[in-house]
């Protein structure tokens, strides 16, 4: 018995429709109000019914298909309900074997559109497996009329719209969860078992929903009682970037901890970035410092990177003197990288930052902080009492009200801390 819906001219498919897409919104589309899509596959000899209306008043408007591939074709975006008959057969399937074939092949089709299933009165087990499968609800063929069908129609599209979104928060909530055990898994726990000096870091990635940017960092402790860290900058900011500063993050750790340092180490590193990178203009800033087993003094190295700032009680923070730096990671073969050695003093904090600390703009002009404003700022910061986690949450809160919001550059800042001996 044919589906009985009103007798309308069939609505051409729209041009550039891609069967699947997310429906328009109720309303939105051209001359406003809904689309049903009815497949069915003898709608020449359906019963007029009266008008269906929407739930405010405007024409629910019909498009019929006679089988799926026809179906398939007048799928556009502007369709929000899907109405099948569960008696049309698949394609290529022996009904008799799944009688819910066809509904698993719209709900294939359309997976974001509502769909009504529609059987016999003495249908009521495949009715209920229906909706089991996906459908939004069903109808029975011999008791459909208008206001049935139209109220069908508005519920389905809304049932359906809150699954989405149902589905969306709950996909984020799982992305979130994963990201952030990505992250933990992705950031380094310093190696500092047995030394007296304080750890604390900052990150954060300039990238818009990133876990991580080019940025990178780390800190270890060797047998011999030396603590060796560093801190670096891919430049840009894809996930390529990032991916390739956890790399060199990784290879410094391991050629730290087999007993390279210094020129040696950083030559090690180039060779690893310039077999790692996707394009040869990649490059990367990097510093190095390792701090005596008594505290007292470090070597330091800078590849391109801005020198880490020193505060000591009873002195103004300064940046640690540093002269003839080689070049970043990447930009000259065969180029050298001098250690220099550097008095701490027995109390001291190091901090040690990429550029993304110190190129943040001051309010709406293009004038940068900078070096100088940076160490102005923790000197201000550090008579202030602050220190430590306290001293960094400071930092990177002020660079970025400085900036007028969040920053477009990767940050990152870690400060080792040496009380007095």
């Amino acid at each position: 018995m044919p589906v009985p819906i009103p007798r309308q001219r069939a609505v051409p498919a729209a041009e550039g429709g891609q069967a699947g897409a997310f429906p328009a919104q109720a309303g939105t589309e051209t001359g406003g109000g809904l689309t049903l899509l009815v497949i069915e596959d003898d709608p020449a000899e359906a019963l007029s019914v009266p008008d269906l209306l929407d739930a405010a008043g405007k024409p629910i408007r019909i498009r019929t298909a006679r089988n799926l591939t026809e179906a398939e074709r007048l799928l556009t975006d502007d369709v929000h309900c899907i109405l099948l008959d569960l008696a049309l057969p698949a394609p290529g399937a022996d009904h008799g074997e799944d009688e819910l074939a066809t509904l698993r092949h719209v709900l294939q089709l359309a997976p974001r559109h509502a769909v009504l299933a529609l059987t016999a009165t003495g249908d009521v087990d495949l009715a209920g497996e229906a909706v089991r499968v996906g459908a939004q609800d069903y109808l029975f063929r011999e008791e459909l009329d208008a206001r049935l069908l139209s109220r069908a129609i508005r519920y389905a599209v809304e049932r359906k719209r809150a699954d989405i979104a149902q589905r969306q928060l709950t996909e984020s909530k799982l992305r979130a969860q994963e990201n952030a055990r990505l992250e933990r898994g992705l950031l380094p726990t310093p190696l500092l078992d047995g030394s007296q000096l304080r750890f604390a870091a900052r990150y954060r990635p300039g990238r818009s929903r990133a876990l991580l940017g080019g940025d990178f960092y780390d800190t270890v402790r060797t047998p011999d009682g030396t603590v060796h860290a560093m801190i670096g900058d891919v430049c840009g900011h894809g996930p390529d970037e990032a991916a390739l500063g956890v790399e060199l993050r990784i290879a410094w750790r391991a050629l730290t901890l087999a007993g390279l340092c210094g020129d040696e180490l950083l030559s090690t590193l180039q060779q690893v970035l310039e077999h790692e990178r996707p394009d040869d203009e990649i490059f990367a800033t990097l510093c190095t410092v390792d701090i005596s087993p008594d505290g007292r003094s470090a070597g330091l190295c800078l590849a391109g990177h801005p020198s880490p700032l020193i505060t000591r009680p009873g002195r103004p923070a300064e940046l640690l003197p540093y002269e003839n730096g080689g070049p970043a990671l990447g930009l000259l073969p065969r180029a050298r990288w001098p250690r220099q050695q550097v008095q701490l003093g027995g109390e001291w904090s190091l901090m040690l930052y990429t550029d993304g600390l110190i190129e943040g703009r001051i309010g709406e002009g293009n004038q940068r902080l900078g070096q100088d404003g940076m160490v102005e700022m923790v000197r201000r910061q550090v008579s202030d009492g602050l220190s430590g986690e306290e001293l960094l949450e400071a930092a990177v809160n002020e660079v970025r009200a400085l900036n007028g919001g969040e920053l477009t550059d990767d940050v990152a800042v870690l400060l080792l801390d040496r009380g007095g001996r």
